[in-house]
């Protein structure tokens, strides 16, 4: 099966903040969908008649659940306790000195940069959050999204094409959503790569291969995204009764289809993949992988460096077709070669203890009970006038759908990083059975430090949005390890 852990260094769920109420997000294998709702009109009398003591009201509209005041609602509540967090880390961030266990471990100077480099991103973090409620509040409370799905009707008529095609109607509102999505986000992306990064010595982009590669992602957005569109929409129009196993099993085809033609023909348009040369890296690499009986076929190198000098490693591939790709700046970051070899045998220990398959059999049943849901609503009247639309496009049901979940998605994602950070944790034991318990401690410390990832963090922070564990719980546990083995 497909294997692709993160990398070693993926640390946290937001690198550049993320919500669950934003607008629109599209990844590789994972959409989540627009969250700008529209303005309250249920909950009120539709109908409301005096005449002597007699009083009538449509009931039915009146005690309709209020869909989009309770998603606003959380939204909010969300913000507050993700506020919250927050700022723990900061204060955790602002720590003038560093914890005990890398006392001695990292220099001083690293940790004043690192220090620098993580308020300064927090500081970004709270402005980018700020303006993301406010922009998506105002989006719900003012009825934007059914109204920019009446204008895109209008475009197609005034061009010419048939605004009752839903396909069509669809594919034009999010094209509106893509340009907005890009206008918005633009300002944000442009400081974080040109203020921030440049400022403490990661980017390494120019203003040219920043607009190249947007230019490049909506092209691939317009190449994929209309035909995987249609075909939702006809699936949910054709379904049946069995609407949500032919949605998951569409969606799960894709997926593979995706994974497989990501890295041949997606991924080279952004990056440079070349063979690791022959030596002493190679040679341990695949002796490694050999012990293992895993079916590495190809060792790449990508030029991580030309866009940033953070580091990092993964490996994917189907069944005996598999290939390990180490960025370029690793090699560099790393002097001592059995520190990278230790990198890799922590991404090995994810395959052989088939942690890449339990998250992808746990992801297939999530989206399959997620389509299931979907079904159960997908016909309610309520929620879509309840966000301010009169007909019931498909595209919509499944956004509204996405959001009235959220609670649910929340509670989800903590599960998941509490499961990620013990996969974690046995790959680090995996990988120091092997015998690299030094060189993997040398080269997590050294990838903390030439990354300067926060060395001080809150607990609380760290356990809600964490992926993987900090460095001080991971040295923590290789010691204690090796403490009983001694």
């Amino acid at each position: 099966m497909f294997t692709g852990d993160g990398g070693i260094n993926a640390r946290r769920k937001q690198a550049k903040g993320g919500r669950e109420g934003r607008l629109i997000r599209v990844k590789i294998n994972r959409v989540v969908f627009p969250s700008v709702l529209a303005k309250p009109h249920i909950g009120r009398p539709k109908s409301l008649n005096l005449s002597g003591s007699s009083l009538s009201f449509n009931l039915e509209t009146a005690m309709a659940f209020p869909y989009m005041e309770a998603v606003v609602g959380f939204m909010i509540l969300m913000y507050i306790f993700e506020t919250y967090l927050d700022l723990r880390q900061h204060t955790a961030l602002k720590l003038p000195t560093l914890p005990k266990t890398l006392e001695g471990v990292i220099s001083q100077e690293k940790f004043e940069k690192s220090r620098a480099y993580s308020i300064d991103k927090s500081r970004f973090h709270f402005v980018h959050e700020f303006v993301t409620i406010v922009m998506d509040s105002a989006i719900l409370l003012f009825g934007v999204l059914p109204w920019f799905w009446k204008r895109s009707g209008d475009v197609l008529e005034s061009i010419g094409l048939d605004a009752e095609s839903e396909i069509y109607h669809t594919l034009a509102f999010l094209a509106g959503v893509m340009i907005w999505s890009q206008i918005t986000d633009l300002p944000f992306s442009l400081y974080s790569t040109f203020v921030i990064e440049e400022r403490h010595g990661f980017n390494k982009q120019t203003v040219w291969l920043f607009i190249r590669d947007m230019i490049k992602g909506m092209i691939l957005a317009i190449i994929i995204g209309p035909p995987v569109v249609a075909a939702i929409i006809l699936i949910v129009q054709k379904g049946g009764p069995y609407l949500a196993i032919y949605l998951w099993g569409f969606m799960f085809v894709l997926s593979i289809v995706m994974m497989t033609i990501y890295p041949v023909l997606i991924a080279p348009l952004f990056n440079k993949f070349t063979p690791l040369p022959d030596g002493e890296l190679r040679t341990k690499i695949e002796n490694l992988a050999s012990s293992l009986k895993f079916p590495l076929k190809k060792l790449f190198v990508v030029d991580g460096s030309t866009r940033s000098s953070h580091s990092n490693a993964y490996m994917y591939g189907f069944f005996k077709n598999k290939r390990i790709v180490l960025y370029d700046t690793l090699i560099q970051q790393c002097k001592n070669e059995e520190e990278v070899v230790a990198v890799i045998a922590h991404e090995l220990g994810h395959w052989k203890l088939n942690h890449t398959m339990y998250s992808f059999i746990a992801v297939q049943v999530l989206t399959l009970l997620q389509f299931g849901g979907y079904t159960l609503v997908k016909n309610s009247k309520d929620l879509f006038v309840s966000f301010g639309f009169d007909t019931q496009p498909v595209l919509i049901g499944l956004i509204l759908f996405q959001h009235t979940i959220i609670p649910i998605q929340h509670l989800v994602s903590f599960g998941l990083n509490l499961v990620s950070r013990a996969f974690e944790f046995q790959a680090d034991a995996f990988a120091k059975k092997l015998g690299y318990s030094k060189p993997l401690r040398d080269g997590l410390v050294k990838l903390q430090e030439e990354n300067l990832s926060a060395m001080n963090t809150d607990p609380w922070y760290s356990a809600y949005h964490y992926s993987h564990p900090p460095l001080v719980e991971r040295l923590a546990a290789i010691d204690k390890a090796d403490k009983k083995a001694d």
